[in-house]
C-alpha cells in the first residue's frame, strides 16, 4: 500500500442513474484515498441522471466536502462527463473510474505506484472481463479493430480505471471537439504509459449504459475521429466496383460478337444494380458522418452545460 504521497490527488466519477452504488463507491473509495493522501477530491458529474444520484452526490458532499458534484443539464453521454470531471478536476494526479463498482477502489494505490516509476498514464487492465458473453465478445473485437484502423496504440481490455499526471489532463483540456472519444485523445497525446492488471467484478445494482446500440455508436465515433481509413476504403470500394464494370462491360460485348447474345435476365441486371445502389449509399453515409462532425464542430456550440454544481 502506497501511504502519504505528497501530492493533491483527484479521482473523476461520471454518474448516469447510478443511485443504489453511489454510497457503497464513497464508503469503498475514501479510505482508499486517504491511505494514499489525504489531500483528495472526489469529483462527480452527473449526466442527467432521472433517478436520485444527484440528490446522494449532494449528501455525500455534506457529509466530505471533498466530494465536488456537477450536473448536466441533460445527458451528454459518458466521454462528455469524463470531460467536465477533467475540467474541474484539480489534483497534481487524476483518477478516472466508474460508478459501478466493477472497477475495485482498491486497486487505484497500485496505479499511483506506477506514476510514481516515472509514467504519465497508467491504464487498469482486466484480468478477466465479468460481463455477458456477448458484451465481452463485442468488446475484444472493437479494441482489435480501432487498433488497426485508429492509428494511435490503445492497450486492449483497458477499464476506466486510471490515473494521469497533470501533464496529461492539460493536454486532454486543450482538446474540445465536440465528438469525444476519451481512450482515443489519450493514446493520441503520446505520453508515456504502462499497464497495470486489475480485477473486474460483476455490477451489484443497476443496469449498464452500454447496449448494442450505444457500443456501435461508439466503435463509429472512435474510427471517425482518429482515422480516415472508412474514406480511403470508400474510394477503394468505388475503383473496384468500376473496374468490375468494365471488365463485365468487356465479356458482355464479346459475347455478343462471338456468340451473338447478350446477358439476358431480370433477375440478374436487379442483383448488379441493387448492389451499385449498396455501394452507393454506404459511401454517401461514411462521408456524411465526416461532414456531420464537421458541421456540429463549426457550430461551436460547448461541449456541455451545467445546471448547478455542489461548489455553488
Amino acid at each position: 500500500m502506497v501511504h502519504n504521497i505528497p501530492v493533491r490527488l483527484s479521482v473523476i466519477v461520471p454518474v448516469f442513474n447510478e443511485e443504489e452504488n453511489l454510497a457503497r463507491l464513497y464508503a469503498r473509495l475514501s479510505p482508499v484515498l486517504e491511505g494514499i493522501t489525504p489531500d483528495h477530491e472526489i469529483v462527480m458529474v452527473d449526466d442527467g441522471s432521472r433517478d436520485g444520484s444527484w440528490a446522494a452526490i449532494v449528501s455525500l458532499h455534506e457529509r466530505d466536502g471533498r466530494v465536488r458534484g456537477v450536473r448536466f443539464c441533460r445527458n451528454f453521454g459518458h466521454h462528455i462527463a469524463l470531460t467536465a470531471g477533467l475540467d474541474m478536476a484539480e489534483g497534481d494526479l487524476v483518477a478516472m473510474m466508474d460508478a459501478d463498482l466493477q472497477d475495485n477502489p482498491e486497486d487505484l494505490p497500485r496505479l499511483v505506484q506506477k506514476i510514481g516509476e516515472g509514467y504519465f498514464l497508467v491504464y487498469g487492465i482486466r484480468k478477466a472481463r465479468q460481463d455477458p458473453l456477448f458484451k465481452r465478445i463485442a468488446g475484444n473485437l472493437f479494441w482489435k479493430w480501432i487498433n488497426r484502423v485508429g492509428g494511435v496504440a490503445m492497450p486492449e481490455n483497458q477499464t476506466m480505471l486510471r490515473v494521469m499526471r497533470r501533464e496529461v489532463v492539460e493536454a486532454l483540456r486543450g482538446m474540445r471537439e465536440a465528438h469525444r472519444f476519451i481512450h482515443g485523445l489519450m493514446a493520441w497525446t503520446g505520453f508515456p504509459w504502462t499497464t497495470v492488471e486489475v480485477e473486474h467484478s460483476p455490477r451489484t445494482a443497476g443496469k449498464t449504459k452500454y447496449n448494442l446500440g450505444r457500443m456501435f455508436s461508439l466503435a463509429i465515433n472512435a474510427v471517425t475521429s482518429f482515422s480516415v481509413l472508412p474514406l480511403r476504403l470508400s474510394t477503394y470500394l468505388g475503383l473496384g466496383v468500376a473496374f468490375l464494370s468494365v471488365v463485365l462491360g468487356i465479356a458482355v460485348i464479346l459475347r455478343k460478337i462471338f456468340w451473338g447474345y447478350g446477358v439476358v435476365g431480370y433477375a440478374s441486371m436487379m442483383a448488379a444494380m441493387l448492389f451499385l445502389g449498396g455501394v452507393i449509399l454506404t459511401v454517401l453515409g461514411i462521408i456524411g458522418e465526416y461532414l456531420g462532425k464537421l458541421y456540429i464542430q463549426a457550430l461551436e456550440r460547448p461541449v456541455y452545460l451545467v445546471r448547478e454544481t455542489t461548489d455553488d
